[in-house]
């Protein structure tokens, strides 16, 4: 199988670097000249102390033809525009492309430039960071990957895929209900992101007030809401598990809250946004979601007049 991965930061760094570990797949990265010459120069390294360290060469290319299986999309979901143009040349009536990436609306994006059947469903769940030094460092709880045809069911392309990041060691699953498991991750993620971005403060600080814990479970449980009223249910061990996790990580903080704090670019409509629409679309109560979409677009109207302290 050969995988071409957009990008070598955090994430498509990680899993890719894993499927060139194991030998698994035919692996090359399409990325910037200078991550090109970094690869070339210091070959992809992973720090991790949960999963160990790797070190190797990998094939790191700025321009990619015809000739995959598949596509792997690891960008940002704000940068999506840039990751289609820059694949497209790679896309051929073998190649499936499968994203990673935040949110829901990047299905019918990616469905509407390469066709509905090329495009799989996907989401991964890892904390890693890349270094300054062009380090992918693993974080937190080993990583894991799930994927699936969005129709549903199984198919051949998607055991194959699944079967090469098995091998790697990464706990991975070909779901026959990808949506719904992107469902669940959005969910949690968008109770994570609500929560501290309205609060900018980490789960341990909300909860330290008065009400701050019972808040942030009822947010989970009105994600819960919106995804059951649009077909997708929370199976209910997975939503203890949910309340569990908010409950007892006082650590815990969305990456969009960091991002946040640090200035950066953040995926307001593609979290936020998404289950604004959801809520009001299905008629379930949207004002905490309503506070915390404008909340996050006030910041990034604020960012683009350079408004930002210290800016």
């Amino acid at each position: 199988m050969r995988i071409l991965i957009l990008g070598a930061g955090a994430i498509g760094g990680y899993f890719g670097g894993r499927l060139v570990q194991a030998g698994s797949a035919e692996v090359a990265f399409l990325v910037r000249p200078g991550r090109q010459a970094q690869l070339d120069r210091d070959g992809l390294v992973i720090e991790s102390a949960i999963a160990g360290d790797f070190r190797g060469s990998v094939a790191a290319l700025t321009e990619a033809g015809p000739g995959w299986d598949v596509v792997l999309l690891t960008c940002k979901a704000y940068d999506l525009p840039d990751a289609i143009a820059a694949i497209r040349p790679a896309v051929d009536d073998r190649t499936a492309v499968l994203p990673l990436l935040n949110g829901m609306s990047h299905l019918e994006t990616l469905q509407a430039a390469f066709g509905r059947g090329r495009v799989l469903g996907g989401l991964a769940g890892i904390q890693a960071v890349l270094t300054p030094r062009g380090v992918v460092r693993h974080l937190g709880s080993p990583p894991f990957i799930k994927l699936g045809e969005l129709a549903g069911g199984a198919s051949e392309r998607v055991a194959a895929l699944a079967a090469a990041f098995a091998a790697t060691g990464i706990d991975t699953e070909a779901s026959a209900d990808i949506r719904g498991a992107m469902w669940g991750k959005l969910v949690f993620l968008g109770t994570l992101a609500a929560a501290s971005v309205l609060m900018r403060a980490n789960l341990g600080e909300i909860g330290s007030v008065p009400g701050g814990q019972a808040w942030v479970g009822r947010l989970l449980d009105r994600n819960a809401a919106i995804a059951a009223a649009e077909g997708h249910p929370v199976p209910p061990g997975a939503l203890a598990g949910f309340h569990a996790f908010l409950q007892n990580s006082p650590g815990a903080a969305a990456s969009m809250a960091r991002d946040l704090e640090a200035g950066g670019r953040i995926e307001a409509d593609h979290i936020l946004g998404v289950l604004l629409d959801a809520a009001r679309r299905t008629g379930l109560p949207a004002e905490l979601h309503e506070a915390a979409w404008l909340h996050a677009k006030a910041y990034e109207a604020r960012r683009a007049a350079g408004r930002l302290p210290g800016g």
